[in-house]
Protein backbone atom coordinates (compact mmCIF):
# COMPACT_ATOMS: atom_id res chain seq x y z
CA UNK A 1 0.00 0.00 0.00
CA UNK A 2 1.58 3.37 -1.22
CA UNK A 3 1.55 6.19 1.56
CA UNK A 4 -1.03 7.80 -0.25
CA UNK A 5 -3.41 5.12 0.03
CA UNK A 6 -2.08 4.75 3.61
CA UNK A 7 -2.86 8.08 4.60
CA UNK A 8 -6.60 8.17 3.17
CA UNK A 9 -7.23 4.98 5.27
CA UNK A 10 -6.02 6.23 8.55
CA UNK A 11 -7.94 9.77 7.66
CA UNK A 12 -11.26 7.37 7.22
CA UNK A 13 -10.20 5.28 10.51
CA UNK A 14 -9.51 8.64 12.45
CA UNK A 15 -12.91 10.15 10.91
CA UNK A 16 -14.87 7.37 12.00
CA UNK A 17 -13.75 7.25 15.44
CA UNK A 18 -14.24 10.95 16.04
CA UNK A 19 -17.47 9.95 14.62
CA UNK A 20 -18.37 7.64 17.32
CA UNK A 21 -17.32 9.29 19.79
CA UNK A 22 -19.19 12.20 19.04
CA UNK A 23 -22.61 9.99 18.79
CA UNK A 24 -21.44 8.33 22.30
CA UNK A 25 -21.45 11.65 24.16
CA UNK A 26 -24.50 13.01 22.53
CA UNK A 27 -26.45 9.85 24.17
CA UNK A 28 -24.38 10.18 27.26
CA UNK A 29 -25.73 14.11 27.62
CA UNK A 30 -29.12 12.67 26.04
CA UNK A 31 -29.14 10.67 29.00
CA UNK A 32 -28.72 13.19 31.40
CA UNK A 33 -30.66 15.66 30.31
CA UNK A 34 -33.59 12.63 30.53
CA UNK A 35 -32.35 12.23 33.97
CA UNK A 36 -32.47 15.96 34.73
CA UNK A 37 -36.18 16.35 33.35
CA UNK A 38 -37.15 12.86 35.44
CA UNK A 39 -36.02 14.47 38.70
CA UNK A 40 -37.55 18.08 37.90
CA UNK A 41 -41.11 16.15 37.59
CA UNK A 42 -40.80 13.74 40.35
CA UNK A 43 -40.01 17.30 42.26
CA UNK A 44 -42.54 18.83 40.70
CA UNK A 45 -44.73 16.25 41.13
CA UNK A 46 -44.32 16.36 44.92
CA UNK A 47 -44.82 20.04 44.89
CA UNK A 48 -48.01 19.47 43.52
CA UNK A 49 -49.32 16.55 45.86
CA UNK A 50 -48.06 18.66 49.26
CA UNK A 51 -50.05 21.72 47.64
CA UNK A 52 -53.11 19.81 47.07
CA UNK A 53 -52.50 18.68 50.61
CA UNK A 54 -52.65 22.24 52.12
CA UNK A 55 -55.60 23.22 50.03
CA UNK A 56 -57.49 20.28 51.05
CA UNK A 57 -56.42 20.84 55.13
CA UNK A 58 -57.53 24.85 54.72
CA UNK A 59 -61.15 23.15 53.02
CA UNK A 60 -61.88 20.96 55.76
CA UNK A 61 -60.92 23.80 58.42
CA UNK A 62 -62.79 26.27 57.01
CA UNK A 63 -65.98 23.36 56.43
CA UNK A 64 -65.61 23.00 60.35
CA UNK A 65 -65.86 26.61 61.03
CA UNK A 66 -68.85 26.98 58.98
CA UNK A 67 -70.19 23.89 60.53
CA UNK A 68 -69.58 25.54 63.91
CA UNK A 69 -71.68 28.63 63.22
CA UNK A 70 -74.61 26.67 61.41
CA UNK A 71 -75.01 24.47 64.66
CA UNK A 72 -74.62 27.99 66.37
CA UNK A 73 -77.29 29.43 64.59
CA UNK A 74 -79.84 26.93 64.38
CA UNK A 75 -79.71 26.28 68.66
CA UNK A 76 -79.53 30.51 68.64
CA UNK A 77 -82.73 30.19 66.11
CA UNK A 78 -84.07 28.16 68.90
CA UNK A 79 -83.38 29.54 72.06
CA UNK A 80 -83.98 33.11 70.35
CA UNK A 81 -87.78 32.07 69.26
CA UNK A 82 -89.91 34.17 70.80
CA UNK A 83 -87.47 37.08 70.40
CA UNK A 84 -87.31 36.57 66.17
CA UNK A 85 -91.03 35.61 66.05
CA UNK A 86 -91.58 39.27 67.34
CA UNK A 87 -88.80 40.91 65.07
CA UNK A 88 -86.65 42.22 67.75
CA UNK A 89 -84.05 39.75 66.69
CA UNK A 90 -82.84 38.10 63.48
CA UNK A 91 -79.84 35.63 62.44
CA UNK A 92 -77.52 35.84 59.38
CA UNK A 93 -75.26 33.56 58.19
CA UNK A 94 -72.54 36.25 56.50
CA UNK A 95 -68.76 36.84 55.05
CA UNK A 96 -67.77 38.13 57.97
CA UNK A 97 -69.70 35.27 60.38
CA UNK A 98 -72.85 35.03 62.17
CA UNK A 99 -74.26 38.42 62.89
CA UNK A 100 -77.24 38.21 65.81
CA UNK A 101 -79.11 41.61 65.46
CA UNK A 102 -80.73 43.06 68.16
CA UNK A 103 -83.50 45.70 68.29
CA UNK A 104 -81.82 48.39 70.69
CA UNK A 105 -85.20 48.52 72.56
CA UNK A 106 -85.01 45.00 73.26
CA UNK A 107 -82.27 46.36 75.76
CA UNK A 108 -82.44 49.64 76.25
CA UNK A 109 -84.62 52.44 77.25
CA UNK A 110 -84.82 55.65 74.94
CA UNK A 111 -81.06 57.40 75.17
CA UNK A 112 -79.94 54.96 77.79
CA UNK A 113 -77.00 52.57 77.84
CA UNK A 114 -78.40 50.33 80.97
CA UNK A 115 -79.27 46.79 80.24
CA UNK A 116 -83.03 46.47 81.41
CA UNK A 117 -83.89 43.63 83.03
CA UNK A 118 -86.38 42.15 80.96
CA UNK A 119 -83.63 42.34 78.13
CA UNK A 120 -80.82 40.26 80.52
CA UNK A 121 -82.55 36.55 78.80
CA UNK A 122 -81.81 37.42 75.50
CA UNK A 123 -78.11 38.17 76.32
CA UNK A 124 -77.80 35.14 78.66
CA UNK A 125 -78.63 32.77 76.05
CA UNK A 126 -76.01 34.26 73.50
CA UNK A 127 -73.84 33.53 76.03
CA UNK A 128 -74.41 30.32 76.49
CA UNK A 129 -73.77 29.43 72.80
CA UNK A 130 -70.85 31.44 72.91
CA UNK A 131 -68.73 29.51 75.61
CA UNK A 132 -70.70 26.14 74.38
CA UNK A 133 -70.73 26.01 70.21
CA UNK A 134 -68.16 28.49 69.22
CA UNK A 135 -65.81 28.84 72.14
CA UNK A 136 -62.92 29.24 69.76
CA UNK A 137 -64.96 32.57 67.89
CA UNK A 138 -63.63 35.91 68.61
CA UNK A 139 -66.71 38.02 68.87
CA UNK A 140 -67.66 41.89 67.55
CA UNK A 141 -70.11 43.84 69.17
CA UNK A 142 -71.36 46.81 67.13
CA UNK A 143 -73.63 49.48 68.41
CA UNK A 144 -75.72 51.28 65.92
CA UNK A 145 -78.63 54.33 66.13
CA UNK A 146 -80.50 55.84 63.60
CA UNK A 147 -80.00 59.89 62.55
CA UNK A 148 -82.31 61.74 65.24
CA UNK A 149 -79.70 63.74 67.11
CA UNK A 150 -79.23 63.68 70.51
CA UNK A 151 -81.84 66.40 72.30
CA UNK A 152 -82.71 65.03 75.89
CA UNK A 153 -80.01 63.00 77.00
CA UNK A 154 -76.24 64.06 78.44
CA UNK A 155 -74.46 62.05 75.23
CA UNK A 156 -72.65 64.22 73.21
CA UNK A 157 -73.48 62.33 69.88
CA UNK A 158 -74.96 59.23 68.64
CA UNK A 159 -71.42 58.10 68.33
CA UNK A 160 -71.17 57.76 72.26
CA UNK A 161 -74.54 56.36 72.75
CA UNK A 162 -73.64 53.29 70.01
CA UNK A 163 -69.87 53.15 71.63
CA UNK A 164 -71.62 52.55 75.24
CA UNK A 165 -74.49 50.20 74.24
CA UNK A 166 -71.93 48.12 72.87
CA UNK A 167 -69.76 48.18 75.56
CA UNK A 168 -72.77 47.62 77.99
CA UNK A 169 -73.52 44.23 76.46
CA UNK A 170 -69.45 43.20 76.13
CA UNK A 171 -69.63 43.81 79.90
CA UNK A 172 -72.98 41.86 80.71
CA UNK A 173 -71.53 38.76 78.42
CA UNK A 174 -67.99 39.06 80.45
CA UNK A 175 -69.30 39.61 83.85
CA UNK A 176 -72.75 38.05 84.05
CA UNK A 177 -72.29 35.76 81.19
CA UNK A 178 -68.67 34.06 81.64
CA UNK A 179 -67.53 34.66 78.24
CA UNK A 180 -63.46 35.23 77.51
CA UNK A 181 -63.09 39.17 77.69
CA UNK A 182 -59.81 37.79 75.31
CA UNK A 183 -62.47 36.94 72.78
CA UNK A 184 -64.42 40.38 72.52
CA UNK A 185 -64.38 43.61 71.01
CA UNK A 186 -66.90 46.65 71.01
CA UNK A 187 -67.10 49.34 68.43
CA UNK A 188 -69.89 52.09 68.20
CA UNK A 189 -70.78 53.01 64.89
CA UNK A 190 -73.63 56.13 65.46
CA UNK A 191 -76.10 56.72 62.59
CA UNK A 192 -73.56 55.93 60.05
CA UNK A 193 -73.84 52.18 59.28
CA UNK A 194 -77.85 52.09 58.60
CA UNK A 195 -79.64 49.42 57.04
CA UNK A 196 -82.76 51.02 56.30
CA UNK A 197 -83.23 54.80 55.34
CA UNK A 198 -84.02 56.95 58.24
CA UNK A 199 -87.33 58.08 56.89
CA UNK A 200 -90.16 56.15 59.11
CA UNK A 201 -90.22 55.63 62.34
CA UNK A 202 -90.19 51.55 61.90
CA UNK A 203 -87.05 52.43 59.59
CA UNK A 204 -85.49 54.05 61.88
CA UNK A 205 -86.35 50.97 64.87
CA UNK A 206 -84.17 48.55 62.68
CA UNK A 207 -81.46 51.43 62.47
CA UNK A 208 -81.44 51.29 66.33
CA UNK A 209 -79.49 47.97 66.72
CA UNK A 210 -77.20 46.17 68.52
CA UNK A 211 -75.02 43.45 66.19
CA UNK A 212 -72.96 40.59 68.10
CA UNK A 213 -71.14 39.05 65.31
CA UNK A 214 -69.64 35.54 66.02
CA UNK A 215 -66.41 35.40 63.49
CA UNK A 216 -64.77 32.57 61.51
CA UNK A 217 -61.83 30.78 63.83
CA UNK A 218 -58.43 33.03 63.25
CA UNK A 219 -60.08 36.27 61.93
CA UNK A 220 -59.71 39.53 63.84
CA UNK A 221 -62.16 40.84 66.13
CA UNK A 222 -62.38 44.36 64.14
CA UNK A 223 -64.31 44.70 61.27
Amino acid sequence: MNNKMLKISLFTIAVFLLSGCSVVGRAHRTDQLEQQVANLQYKLNQMQQEKAKEVAAVVVEKDQQVSDLQKAKIELEESLKKEIGEYKAKLQMTERGLVITFISEIFFDSGKAEIRPDGKPALAKVAEVLNKRVIDSNVAIEGHTDNDPIKHSSWQSNWELSSARALAVLHYLVDEGSVSPKRLSANGYGEYHSVAPNDTLQNKQKNRRVEIVILPKNINKTK
